[in-house]
């Protein structure tokens, strides 16, 4: 399924934070989203998620949504926001439970899911009993149970250490190989979206507008190997070179409002 933002803005009252997006994200494809701080990133990502209504312009889909899918657009949290009383398995199971699915499929879709992102050994669990990574895999594997048609993450790995995100992106990408699904990823780690994305949109600051889309021209496969190591570091450049004024000028705005 494609997602298509048509001349969207949107403003706070008398403060805009977006302007006149334009922007297809294709099927089957993952295109994280950049900006510095205060740039609209989240505002947008709510936008393609029906969360929140623009102000101006709109959001379509378009496409047939995947076999089984039960959620067209389902979101992924920087907050792991899993029930303290209920085991992995039944946090993962919670997006089921206003589904009228036969009790074989509803077992069948959990357990797809705590395989998939490496948690069938802790279905019994309890979110105290898990690490930051461990429960950010639980959020995954409950957004992925639905089988949607559309993933929105919002910084969900922002809140791990280095290396903990660094595994968590590799099976999140193997999790997503079996399905392919149409993915929206904000974030603030430049490494991170070119490890993860088919395409990076860079937003400028406050009203956040769509300076550049930049292709990652290295096959996702490839992207650890040394040989392409150069490459990546200069679209990483390239990316910081449309990044750097802004934010500097994002984080004076923002200290000035303190």
């Amino acid at each position: 399924m494609e997602l298509l933002v048509e001349g969207v803005g949107h403003a706070y009252g008398d403060l805009p934070v977006l302007e006149g997006i334009e922007l297809a994200v294709r099927d089957g494809e993952i295109l994280s989203l950049i900006g510095p701080s205060g740039s609209g990133k989240s505002t947008l990502l709510g936008i393609m998620g029906g969360l929140l209504r623009p102000t101006a312009g709109r959001v379509l889909t378009r496409g047939a949504a995947p076999a089984g899918c039960l959620n067209p657009l389902t979101y992924v949290f920087q907050d792991f926001a899993l029930l303290p009383w209920r085991t992995v398995a039944a946090n993962v199971g919670l997006a089921l439970e206003h589904h009228r699915l036969p009790a074989g499929e509803r077992r069948a879709r959990i357990e797809d899911a705590l395989q998939r992102m490496g948690l069938a050994e802790f279905r019994s669990a309890f979110p105290r009993q898990l690490s930051g990574g461990m429960r950010q895999r639980v959020g995954i594997a409950r957004a992925l149970v639905v089988r949607p048609a559309v993933l929105l993450l919002d910084e969900p790995l922002s809140a791990l250490d280095a290396q903990t995100r660094d595994l968590l992106v590799e099976e999140f990408l193997a999790a997503w190989r079996r399905q392919r699904t149409t993915a929206v990823h904000v974030t603030h780690n430049l490494g991170e979206a070119l490890r993860l994305a088919d395409r990076v949109a860079v937003l400028s600051r406050r009203p956040g507008r769509l300076r550049e889309i930049l292709a990652v021209d290295v096959p996702r496969d490839e992207r650890g190997r040394p040989d392409r190591a150069a490459r990546l570091a200069e679209l990483s450049e390239h990316l910081w070179s449309l990044l750097r004024d802004e934010a500097r000028a994002a984080d004076r705005e923002l200290a000035g409002a303190r």
